[in-house]
């Protein structure tokens, strides 16, 4: 991309208009056309592109030797992309318009509205992305749909290759839910990630991971271009249409490099032979590569942790309530525990869903201050009837903190990653025990691997921040800042009450320095939830890191500490976002008044 700017030596008049283009490679750039005004936004979308894999030329880079005219008239001759940023003060310039006008000749016009502006005539007759009130939200529609253009018209650069381990690899896109209830998409999504499972247990046969795989969902893709992009020979996609307790079930595995079947077929079954479907359609495909089944493999496969169709149904549905619900909304704790609670009712020996129904009740326990189970018997049953389930130590852990045998719980917590480094789950109670040891990077490094799992996790982000913070990282900050900020807004859009998630959000504008907007969200989160203590926590630990305000930050402090338990206590003497009280006397005071109710021993001063 390229960008000049009208300097004391151009030869033509200053209107206040500012231009850039982007080279990705030799006549295949894109040119930026935009106002002075709008500098800050174009230098976003700058940004972006260069993310995205694009060469940005910037007005630094402006050569001294040449006619500014001249050379922007070269650039725009040559670009294959020419984005205008639409905006009122763009609309008057006549600089702006005539750049326009030539793209539109060219046919490489791409239109953008940065404040809600539509383009003059005659532009208003072509399609505009809106970026109103963006900040560099990589997940905006408005920002999807300006890369799309840009890839289409001036192409981007191939990924580097994947390198991979194995001869044969396969990537399993998300089946589509065909059932005509945006509901029943747990359904499908499961039956994709319990395939992904079961090949992933055959040693001869790479198989991309599930959280990359999902990138796809909803997307209408050239199976080619998805094996090219991740480096795969073989794609398997497919389809589920469920209709009351009957199941068609489509899958084809299809060739990289040729587009061509290996293997398709369609099940028309009861619900009932769920398993058995899942069980044909693994080994079919280890048949249709000529791969070797060891007989321990085929063991694995054939293992589901249930015999029965409708816990595996249940299970499915809170799992999916656990992965894409609202993450500090104790609603969703609530919705996993009745549903594992009924899964588990079905069938006691589904090791799973005890584990799910564990950790729900942890949290609502133990973050969430209700007087539920702490999920130490739920985990115990788990792990009783699978050993190597993970995510059944994680209560355990909790609740041995709890007592203050932190040995003992680090141990659990030590025993959960050997059995599964690869859980979101694991990593990020990982990094909450991390912190709790001061262990600042390992803590962000643990966090790194949640949102790389699950990357719509708005609180993952929004811890990152205060690490980052805490190691001095500020360009790392930023950017999770940014994401934190992106996917609080998207689910607010869905659950305008969250107020956990609106804390999120404040804290996130607070390290990039928008303070104003961050009072914004706290008095609109204060509004809508005033007893989630929880959310004043975390105004406290933005008021305190990053605004500065002592005062406001121990008042919310103390608010979230009339009822803590010692998970919150330590929590609170660990965070890095509250250093700057620790001299306080209000903030010493607190922490004492908390021991003592909790009965723990202040350390006696040596002498």
């Amino acid at each position: 991309m390229q960008q000049g700017f009208a300097g004391p030596d151009d030869d033509r008049p200053d209107d206040g208009r500012i231009g850039a283009a982007l080279p990705v490679a030799p006549m295949s750039h894109v040119f930026i056309s935009y106002a002075r005004p709008d500098e800050a936004l174009a230098a976003l979308v700058a940004d972006g592109l260069r993310e995205g894999g694009f060469e940005v030329w910037r007005d630094d880079e402006l050569p001294a030797h040449r006619p500014y005219a001249e050379v922007i008239e070269e650039r725009i001759n040559g670009a294959k992309a020419v984005v205008v940023l639409w905006s009122a003060e763009a609309a008057k310039s006549h600089w702006v318009r005539a750049e326009a006008d030539s793209a539109r000749t060219a046919r490489t016009l791409i239109q953008v509205s940065l404040d809600g502006t539509i383009p003059p005539l005659p532009f208003n007759q072509i399609q505009c992305a809106d970026l109103q009130a963006w900040e560099g939200q990589r997940t905006a529609s408005g920002w999807r749909k300006l890369v799309a253009s840009v890839a289409e018209l001036a192409g981007s650069k191939a990924p580097s290759k994947r390198s991979s381990t194995r001869a044969v690899s396969v990537c399993v896109l998300p089946f589509q839910n065909m059932s005509g209830d945006a509901e029943q998409g747990y359904f499908s999504d499961g039956i994709s990630e319990d395939i992904t499972t079961d090949l992933s247990k055959v040693s001869a046969l790479e198989v991309i991971a599930r959280n990359t795989a999902f990138t796809f969902k909803g997307q209408s893709v050239d199976v080619c271009e998805v094996a090219r992009k991740l480096g795969v020979t073989h794609v398997l996609e497919g389809s589920v249409r469920k209709a009351g307790n009957q199941v068609r079930i489509t899958a084809q595995l299809i060739h990289g490099e040729t587009g061509g079947h290996v293997w398709a077929e369609r099940f028309d079954r009861d619900l009932t032979d769920i398993f058995s479907i899942q069980d044909e359609i693994s080994k079919a495909i280890v048949t249709a590569l000529r791969l070797k089944l060891l007989p321990d493999e085929k063991k694995a496969i054939e293992q589901r942790g249930t015999s029965s169709a409708e816990a595996y149904n249940l299970y499915l549905l809170a799992r999916q309530y656990w992965l894409t619900g609202n993450v500090g909304d104790q609603r969703r704790e609530e919705r996993v525990m009745r549903i594992c609670a009924r899964a588990v009712e079905i069938d006691p020996y589904y090791g799973r869903a005890w584990a799910l129904l564990a950790m729900a009740q942890s949290n609502l326990r133990y973050a969430f201050r209700c007087p539920v189970d702490d999920g130490h018997a739920a985990a115990h049953a788990a792990l009783t009837i699978d050993p190597a389930l993970a995510e059944a130590h994680l209560p355990m852990v909790r609740r041995l903190e709890e007592r203050r045998r932190f040995a003992e719980a680090d141990a659990e917590m030590d025993a959960a990653l050997k059995l599964d480094s690869e859980s979101w789950e694991v990593n990020k109670e990982a990094a909450r025990v991390a912190m709790r040891q001061r262990r600042v990077a390992d803590a962000a490094t643990h966090l790194e691997k949640a949102v790389s799992l699950i990357d719509t996790d708005v609180h993952a982000w929004a811890r990152l921040v205060t690490l980052y913070h805490a190691l001095g990282n500020d360009a790392a900050k930023k950017v999770a800042a940014q994401s934190a900020i992106s996917h609080a807004e998207q689910t607010l859009a869905q659950d305008p009450s969250n107020g956990s998630v609106m804390s999120f959000g404040a804290g996130s504008y607070a390290a990039l320095g928008e303070f104003e907007r961050s009072r914004e969200w706290m008095e609109r989160a204060l509004l809508v939830d005033p007893d989630n203590l929880s959310m004043r926590y975390n105004f406290a630990c933005a008021l305190a890191a990053f605004i500065g305000d002592k005062d406001g930050a121990l008042r919310h402090l103390e608010r979230s500490l009339e009822t803590a338990g010692a998970f919150h206590l330590n929590l609170v003497e660990a965070d890095p976002d509250l250093d700057t009280l620790h001299d306080e006397p209000r903030f010493q005071a607190m922490i004492r008044r908390v021991k003592k109710r909790l009965g723990i021993a202040e350390p006696v001063p040596a002498t």
